[in-house]
């Protein structure tokens, strides 16, 4: 039986109540992640990518203060055009509900309304975390948080790569957040396969993947569990480019002053500005990897739960 507070489409509703695969798709990506429209051209393709994939898609947003769990065109054109959606993550929910506003998820409250949906699977780009500076600052990601405490999956191109990439897999082992990299012994770094850091767990394929997050739960482990998907090679942009971008962009950001959730959007955005488009380019293939990835994990899952 669905919660109370959310709004859950019919599609979604029989897929879960048939213990059908269904993946979460968090909406803060398209709100403030990418430019219109070709944020909701990516919205609308992701959604046929994991319908192609056997499972059904649940964008995830607030919509007039209501959960919804499942979208319709009408809602991902909204959220991807209108400025006044507000990016909401955990903390941000009692007040965007109770003052019926709309909200576009972060990956740590789309994982809070995933769950309670009883969604186990979840698709996004990158992985929020330890920013930069955290040892002065202390922004850390509520990303993290909640992955100490909510059993969903994430499939993600690994941790953004404008942040601090080790402080997180270190945060993400004292949390004990079982972090597996997918047919790779070295962690990515979103728009670059590679990190430069070993991978903390590996599995190769989704029947692996599905075991190990039947394993865990049936452990009774109370976190989710990180699923780090490289970028295909094709699409990746090299180290060796990205990073004196990165640089670029953080040194904007300081100059700026700008801080706390607006931070990523706005490095997100300068570093597609000095990339020329390239990185838009390279988040949208990585997004369309981890949605065929996280379908054929949903469905996987799907067969081991049955």
């Amino acid at each position: 039986m669905s919660h109370p507070m959310l709004q859950v489409t019919d599609e979604v509703a029989t897929a879960l109540a048939d213990g059908a695969p269904v993946v979460a798709l968090e909406s803060t990506i398209i709100s403030h992640g990418m430019p219109y429209p070709q944020n909701v051209e990516m919205a609308t393709e992701v959604e046929g990518i994991v319908r192609a994939g056997g499972a059904v898609p649940a964008t995830i947003a607030v919509l007039g203060g209501v959960p919804r769990i499942g979208l319709s065109t009408d809602d991902l054109e909204l959220l991807a055009s209108d400025p006044d959606v507000a990016k909401v993550s955990v903390r941000d929910l009692p007040s965007v509900v109770a003052q019926r506003r709309h909200g576009a998820t972060t990956v740590a409250s789309t994982m809070r309304l995933a769950a309670l949906a009883g969604i186990r699977t979840f698709v996004t780009g990158g992985l929020g975390g330890v920013h930069r500076g955290a040892p002065t600052t202390f922004d850390v990601s509520a990303d993290l948080t909640e992955l100490s405490r909510t059993q969903v999956a994430v499939v993600c191109a690994g941790v953004k790569s404008i942040l601090d990439i080790q402080l997180t897999l270190e945060t993400l082992e004292t949390l004990g957040v079982p972090v597996i990299v997918d047919g790779s012994d070295e962690f990515p770094a979103f728009y670059t396969r590679g990190s430069g850091f070993p991978a903390p767990l590996r599995a190769d394929g989704p029947d692996e993947i599905a075991a190990t997050m039947h394993a865990a739960w049936s452990l009774g482990l109370d976190s989710g569990i990180v699923v780090a998907h490289p970028v295909p090679e094709a699409d990746e942009i090299p180290a060796s480019e990205i990073d004196s971008v990165i640089a670029r962009a953080l040194a904007d950001l300081d100059e700026r002053g700008i801080n706390g959730r607006d931070a990523t959007p706005f490095l997100l955005g300068r570093i597609v500005e000095l990339t020329d488009g390239a990185s838009l380019t390279t988040n949208i293939a990585l997004v369309r990897e981890n949605a065929r990835v996280g379908s054929a994990i949903a469905a996987a899952y799907a067969a081991t739960a049955g």
